[in-house]
């Protein structure tokens, strides 16, 4: 039985298995909405004033994956991270709609509901499709853009992403869970870990400890594989999508300045579109990093970090904010490139 399917009293008393896990500095508070419950994690600000940020995960994540990055930023922004419907310690949502389009409504209602917007929004995979829907439907909620490793359609898709993909199909979520029902969360980690990272290597022991017990957590709740099948069918359904509703039509409209962070070893998301992303958003640069796999803001926290200073700074958003200094360089891991698309030059 799906999450949709559940009577609206049993919808209400999902059970939550575990405790999530919250960093030091970090605090959790949950937001209720008609027919949506969310779960956003947050900092407080090192002084009071400095302009909300929102970080917005991607498909099996949650805003734990936020949690190295977000420190890096505190001087500068007040940062936050949603847990989408479904995903880290937010529930399924009443209706049931894990499409692209309904995970943008989801942090348009979170934004609007918490009066946090104009804010510098920032994306990874999943959450990079979604925040592009937010900031082309509703730029007056988005300051600046980040996207790392976007899900944006791709006509030729990596081998290594299929089975990702294979999930949208009907059944498959289920034949998959009877297929690995002996995995252990430690093999189910290192095939995570194996696709989304350059180098699993990266990871330290306290990490992989970290994730098994969130892993343990979530393969008790009801609804994962539900939330996993449908948001991966709802990202496939977004592929399909051509006219104005189209994402890469939809990344034209973006208004906001943009950041397009691409690794070269990410197995989910081709490199090779970095180029195609750059041209579409029309005030855009673009950070690679040859070594970053799927989550460079985990694997590359610093450089990144770097990358969101530089476009803050260069949009005029870092007013009274610490200045940028040479250990907040960004080409020590990869090469930056700025792209006016009025102009054409580039530096």
């Amino acid at each position: 039985m799906s999450s949709s399917e559940l009577p609206g009293a049993l919808a209400a008393v999902v059970p939550k298995p575990g405790a999530v896990a919250v960093a030091k500095g970090e605090r959790l508070d949950s937001v209720a909405l008609p027919g949506l419950t969310l779960t956003v994690r947050s900092r407080p600000s090192v002084r009071p004033g400095l302009p909300p940020a929102l970080f917005v995960h991607g498909l099996g994540g949650s805003s734990q994956n936020w949690t190295a990055l977000m420190p890096l930023l505190e001087d500068v922004v007040d940062c936050a991270a949603v847990d989408l419907p479904g995903f880290g310690d937010s529930p399924p949502p009443d209706d049931g709609d894990y499409s692209v389009t309904g995970h943008a409504r989801a942090v348009i209602r979170l934004l609007d509901s918490r009066g946090r917007g104009p804010v510098h929004l920032v994306a990874n995979s999943l959450g990079g499709a979604v925040s592009t829907r937010v900031a082309a439907v509703r730029p007056d909620l988005v300051r600046t853009l980040t996207l790392i490793s976007p899900a944006l359609p791709e006509l030729r898709v990596q081998r290594s992403a299929v089975p990702t993909g294979l999930l949208a199909l009907p059944g498959v979520a289920a034949l998959f869970t009877r297929l690995t029902k002996q995995w252990t969360a430690e093999q189910r980690v290192r095939g995570v870990l194996g696709l989304c990272y350059g180098d699993p290597g990266r990871v330290t022991p306290e990490g992989f400890g970290a994730a098994v017990h969130e892993m343990e957590r979530r393969l008790a709740l009801p609804y994962f594989w539900d939330a996993m099948a449908r948001s991966a069918r709802g990202i496939v359904n977004a592929y399909t999508l051509g006219g104005q509703h189209g994402l890469w039509r939809q990344a034209e409209r973006v208004l906001a300045p943009t950041l397009l962070v691409y690794g070269g070893r990410d197995l989910l998301v081709s490199y090779r579109k970095a180029r195609r992303a750059s041209a579409a958003f029309r005030d855009s640069r673009l950070l690679t990093l040859p070594d970053a796999g799927h989550v460079a803001m985990m694997e590359y926290p610093e450089t990144v970090a770097s990358a969101i200073r530089e476009l803050l700074a260069d949009s005029g958003e870092l007013t009274g904010a610490v200045e940028l200094s040479e250990t907040h360089g960004v080409r020590d891991r990869g090469d930056v490139m700025k792209d006016h698309h009025d102009s054409g030059s580039r530096s």
